[in-house]
């Protein structure tokens, strides 16, 4: 192109004309709108001065409260000008997934306005009547028209039966109870509930809760062709919870657990035989013979504990809980608080019920059946996991919102009902913000009627009166029901059926609240269910103590009727329980330091098999991630030319810790191995996983360690860092050096910093709760101040974090870590612990590398925590959980 030839009108961008309009686009309206919402009215400060220039008090304040009035509706139209649409207005738990394009999908008091917004948008309304048919739904269509007049038919002249058979009122109960009681299956597996036709083949494989439909809608689930122990288990819920889950379990509202697929045995028989078959489980003798579990063999508390094998390894195969049915006395002959050897040699046949995570039931139901055949005479043993479910619910709210659910109702079979029975009793335990309050274990058993008959459920009212309060500390003290306590009805397999046999449809019960007054409850009918509840209140493991939890027994089928009220109920903190899942059940007993089963126990059976399945599902992350962005674990600096993670960097790798070199044989079967043996890598490819040559020991136990068996036997223990980080799961905890004084000096000198002193919860003083905190954390909050203050000392300033004596992580002059053979085990919790505001963790450890210079086994000390794939540790006190 010549450069002295004019420019050409054909350039590319081409200058706007001068006379040009600016462009009135729909993005520079919406600025426009955003800006004028913003802006902020202000008075000149001109008018609070006089005409002599002085300031006038009055007018001032005046301005000043136009200006903040104007802060407050500016904050008000710009927050609304932001917020363009109703379904956006929701809250994230009342959100629905096409509430964009359907109004049925907003709450009632937004529909109007979303309608309005649908038709300035010309959002398209998609309902089920307004699609068009295709040929194949059309046929369906037309067959269901079919099937729903043959129903029709099928429903008339079974109505026309049952009239004929009717002869009085009592009729339908009649009816329902002239129903043959299916006969129990002894000795052998329970089948799964028979599924409505609709779902029948998504159960094919797994069995579904009876809440599944409720949770399916609003969690995520297990995957359909991975099911966990052979349930659709819900995994977490579908929002983030893991603050609100921390919140409604320790400072307002609850959580709720469906726990129905936690398996119950049923064992029946003589006591001597019941007592035989409890011994030869573990149970200890204390609470077998001695008076120490006298309310536990009278069936008013339960117990937990370790149960194991009876063969000569006695491996440990999960915690269980244990209780008795009431027994039922002749008060004309035998008193109540004192056992006779009437009582002890009476051959009246007794029944316990025994809970036990299902991932250990078919260990423990054979080991039952192995013990009852050989008890004199012999116990009969039944399967109950689709009789009984269980719901556990957790936090300050707890207990109210069970008692607004469960309303006691008297049976016609029952006596008059005292002072001391459970039915008078629970209404009046709404005040009690903890149930570890209640005595330890504590069980209450009694019916309840159909919660949907008091649907939607209203707050208890609580007295605030200081007699209520006296009239509650005595109850709490004194504990009545250990006297007044009767027989369950839910140990009776006719009054389980009965009751999930009179369950009424919801259109039935929804007619009878249409015939009465709005804002009453229907009339009790004597057709009307009983159902057979235990309510068990348990303490958390911990010793400085925590928040307790309910479990509440019930029959299978009565599960979903509860689960609702409960759900709903409105708790007078504000607000409606939380449901939680398998992860937040975890979450809660990290927080409180509690291993959980089955993925804290690798010494147990369950425990091996679950190390076995998520290790490969972490090695299947690792391994599709791509070279460049996935941890190379030969390329791991450990620090003094020491390359190369130690074991297999996504597994806790047990095999390499008792080895000391990757093992290639193959597992033995039996489970156990000789001394002479080199431990063997499991078979991950089996069905059936052989649990390795490690077993595990409870805490009780370790007092009486035998030093013959330090080889493999290892123990959970929990973990507190002192400094910065945050331990993951297969973690490596290491010891104190060994083999290196200049090592083990430097460590020490790390954990002799300032910082490393910290109290518990220590960081600041205590604060005063805020203005709408519930009252419960109120007197918590006065309790602390006035019976535990921290002293000065206790007290660390927010400036001391950063301390520059103390060498950072990544400072030439940070420790590096210990030498493989201070390797004493793993982490498989960990996470940052909101409860104690810094990280902590789950682990478990080799209980011979812990032991002091005596041979005895050490309490607790200090450690060093290195996460896999890092070579940087950090300085952990770790404790036998």
């Amino acid at each position: 192109m010549n450069p002295n030839s004019p420019p050409s009108t054909s350039r590319k961008r081409k200058q706007p004309a001068s006379n040009a309009q600016p462009s009135n686009t729909k993005h520079d309206a919406k600025r426009v709108k955003i800006s004028s919402a913003r802006a902020i009215l202000a008075q000149s400060s001109e008018k609070a001065l006089n005409a002599n220039g002085e300031l006038d008090v009055s007018s001032f304040v005046k301005a000043r409260e136009y200006e903040i009035k104007s802060l407050e509706a500016s904050m008000g139209s710009s927050k609304r000008a932001l917020t363009t649409r109703a379904f956006q207005q929701v809250p994230r738990e009342l959100r629905r997934r096409t509430a964009s394009h359907n109004v049925k999908r907003v709450p009632n008091r937004l529909r109007n306005r979303a309608a309005k917004e649908m038709k300035v948008d010309n959002t398209p309304k998609i309902t089920a009547r307004s699609r068009n048919l295709t040929s194949q739904k059309r046929l369906r269509v037309r067959e269901a028209k079919k099937l729903q007049g043959i129903a029709a038919k099928v429903r008339e002249k079974r109505k026309a039966a049952r009239a004929q058979k009717t002869i009085d009122g009592d009729g339908a109960k009649q009816d329902l109870l002239s129903a043959a009681l299916p006969m129990a299956a002894t000795g052998t597996l329970a089948r799964t509930p028979k599924a409505v036709s609709k779902f029948r083949k998504r159960q094919i494989h797994k069995a579904w809760l009876p809440t599944h439909l409720y949770h399916a809608k609003r969690a995520y689930m297990t995957p359909p062709k991975e099911s966990l122990w052979r349930f659709a288990v819900p995994l977490t819920p579908t929002e983030k919870s893991y603050r609100a889950t921390h919140r409604a379990g320790w400072t307002r509202g609850c959580l709720c657990w469906d726990m129905s697929y936690i398996s119950t045995l049923g064992i029946e028989g003589v006591e001597e035989s019941l007592l035989g078959v409890l011994r030869c489980l573990g149970v200890p003798k204390d609470m077998l013979v001695d008076p120490k579990g006298r309310n536990w063999r009278r069936g008013t508390r339960a117990w937990k504990g370790w149960v194991k094998e009876r063969d000569a390894n006695q491996a440990c195969i999960a915690k269980v809980d244990v209780f008795w049915c009431v027994q039922k006395l002749n008060s004309e002959t035998i008193d109540p608080a004192e056992e006779t050897t009437t009582t002890m040699t009476a051959k009246v046949k007794r029944r316990i019920f025994l809970r036990v995570h299902p991932a250990s039931f078919l260990q423990l139901w054979t080991e039952i059946l192995k013990l009852a055949k050989m008890q004199r005479p012999p116990a009969s043993v039944e399967d109950l996991r689709f009789e009984i479910g269980s719901i556990d619910v957790m936090g300050p709210g707890a207990t109210e919102a069970l008692i607004g659910a469960l309303h006691p109702v008297k049976s016609a079979d029952d006596e008059l009902i005292t002072p001391d029975h459970p039915e008078s009793i629970w209404p009046a335990l709404a005040a009690v913000t903890n149930p570890a309050a209640f005595p330890a274990n504590a069980l209450l058993g009694f019916n309840a009627s159909d919660p949907r008959l008091r649907y939607p459920p209203r707050t208890v009212a609580e007295s605030q009166s200081s007699s209520a309060s006296e009239d509650l500390f005595q109850t709490l003290a004194i504990w009545p029901p250990d006297k007044g306590q009767h027989v369950s009805a839910l140990f009776d397999r006719a009054a389980r059926f009965t009751a999930s046999r009179l369950l009424s449809s919801q259109k039935s019960i929804n007619r009878r609240k249409g015939a009465g007054t709005p804002g009453s409850y229907p009339s009790p009918l004597p057709t009307d269910p009983q159902i057979p509840i235990i309510l068990l209140a348990s303490r958390p493991e911990t010793k400085n103590g925590g928040q307790g939890s309910w479990t509440l027994l019930l029959p299978w089928k009565c599960v979903v009727p509860v689960w609702y009220s409960l759900m709903y109920y409105p708790v007078s903190t504000g607000g409606n329980p939380r449901f939680g899942g398998l992860r937040e059940k975890r979450q809660i007993s990290f927080e409180q330091g509690v291993p959980w089963f089955p993925a804290d126990y690798p010494g147990t059976k369950a425990g091996w098999e679950w190390e076995l399945t998520e290790r490969e599902k972490r090695k299947a992350d690792w391994a599709k991630r791509p070279k460049g962005k996935r941890i190379d674990w030969d390329s791991v600096d450990l620090g003094e030319n020491r390359k190369g993670e130690i074991g297999l960097g996504w597994t806790c790798d047990w095999e390499r810790l008792l080895s000391g070199i990757p093992a290639t044989t193959v597992p033995n079967t039996n489970g156990m191995q000789n001394s002479n043996d080199l431990p063997a890598q499991p078979d991950v490819t089996s069905d059936e996983p052989s649990l390795f040559n490690i077993y595990h020991l409870p805490n009780p136990y370790l007092s009486t360690f035998s030093a013959d068996r330090t080889s493999s036997a290892i123990a959970p223990v929990s973990i507190s860092l002192l400094h910065r980080g945050v331990p993951t799961i297969c973690a490596r905890i290491y010891r104190l050096p060994s083999n290196n004084p200049s090592r083990l000096a430097q460590w020490l000198a790390l954990a002799s910093s300032p910082c490393a002193k910290s109290h518990k919860n220590s960081t600041a003083p205590f604060r005063k709760p805020s203005r709408n905190a519930a009252l419960h954390e109120k007197r918590a909050t006065l309790a602390a101040s006035l019976l535990g203050p921290l002293s000065s000392d206790h007290i660390v300033p927010r400036t001391a974090s950063v301390n520059s004596e103390r060498p950072e992580a990544g400072d030439p002059r940070y420790p590096v870590v210990p030498d493989e053979e201070d390797l004493i085990g793993f982490i498989t919790t960990g996470n940052f612990n909101l409860g104690e505001g810094r990280g902590t963790g789950i682990g478990n450890v080799l209980v011979g590398r812990t032991l002091d210079g005596t041979g005895k086994v050490e309490k607790g000390g200090l450690c060093i925590v290195r996460e896999a794939g890092s070579g940087i540790g950090r300085l952990a006190r770790w404790a036998w959980a």
